[in-house]
């Protein structure tokens, strides 16, 4: 017989037991939730850990030489390993980017790479890099850049260079900035005692630039060097600057209204006509313009046009369609107008 209740509030012994029991049976169920939560989680996380080994099934990838280092075409740019990214007038992208690219996903950045075929980071990182190789058993190798200053000292230059030796590189560069700005103040010649200098490391050594002249004055001034890293991309996107507006070295100067990180090659056919009289291995960067150009058109036209290599800044979740990219372009530009040089 049902108890009546003699108030709203008033519980029976039928209704706290049934209570009870339901109770029990959602923390039940709710701790089987949490558990199957944790183990995903757990399994995700074991998946995403760098590998023991990065010696993956990588044969695809095509690889070019720089003096007797192997390089893969695709090089991971450094950028969004060091720290930096080109976002334009986007006020939140810098912000974005720092929150996903943790010390986590970078590690979990060079497994990836390194599974597509990708050896070697380019410019920024290397601490990252030697983390990445000692923790977990990697093979990525590391081309970082030397900075060059009018006036500075040959004894501050060597000391400079030591320490990016000791990073483990297995090749220099010039950095671009500085080149550039080296040439644009009309002192080429520090890139000719930089380059000697650097030679003594026994590594290859190279000249960077986002201006056609750095080239141009490094073969005139016969430098020594062993590759060269010029940006190239086409100007057939909407935020490209007018033609009107260009001006040499702009990137040098922030306070340029006309240049919104958005150019970095000003002359795309002056420097693939240029290329075409250079014997040295060329190493393309910005290829993408900072993210305005598709890879598939960016990498299409940075190797028809005469590129040997291309250093790109890619998230993990770009690897895998980039690195197919490279493969497929590369195989379907084995005759071009430049020959391959490396």
């Amino acid at each position: 017989m049902k108890q009546p209740r003699t108030s709203a509030n008033s519980v029976t012994r039928r209704d706290f037991l049934l209570t009870g029991a339901q109770a029990a049976a959602g923390a039940a169920a709710a701790a089987s939730i949490v558990g199957a939560s944790q183990s995903a989680a757990a399994a995700t996380a074991k998946e995403k850990a760098p590998a023991a080994s990065a010696s993956v099934n990588a044969a695809e990838m095509p690889c070019g030489t720089i003096g007797k280092v192997k390089i893969s075409r695709l090089l991971l740019g450094g950028n969004l390993i060091g720290g930096f990214m080109h976002s334009r007038d986007l006020k939140y992208v810098k912000a974005l980017f720092r929150a996903y690219v943790t010390e986590e996903k970078i590690l979990e950045t060079f497994r990836v790479a390194e599974q597509h075929g990708i050896n070697t980071v380019f410019e920024t990182g290397g601490d990252y890099v030697q983390k990445y190789n000692h923790q977990f058993n990697g093979h990525m190798q590391f081309i970082p850049h030397i900075k060059v200053e009018a006036g500075q000292s040959d004894a501050a230059l060597k000391d400079h260079i030591q320490q990016q030796l000791e990073t483990g590189a297995v090749a220099l560069y010039i950095w671009g900035v500085s080149a550039d700005k080296l040439v644009e103040d009309g002192k080429p010649e520090m890139l000719l005692k930089a380059v000697e200098l650097a030679k003594a490391t026994g590594l290859p050594i190279g000249v960077g630039g986002h201006s056609l002249q750095v080239p141009m004055a490094c073969e005139k001034l016969k430098v020594p060097c062993d590759f060269y890293v010029k940006t190239l991309h086409s100007d057939d996107y909407p935020s490209a600057t007018p033609k009107e507006k260009r001006t040499d070295f702009m990137w040098q100067h922030q306070g340029n209204t006309a240049f919104w990180e958005n150019m970095w090659c000003i002359d795309p056919e002056e420097t693939i006509a240029f290329f075409k009289t250079v014997t040295k291995p060329w190493l393309a960067y910005k290829v993408l313009a900072a993210g305005a150009i598709y890879p598939k058109d960016g990498f299409a036209y940075a190797f028809k046009n005469g590129a040997d290599f291309i250093a790109v800044g890619m998230f993990d979740f770009q690897i895998k369609e980039d690195s197919d990219l490279v493969c497929k372009t590369v195989r379907r530009t084995q005759e071009r107008e430049r020959p391959w040089l490396a």
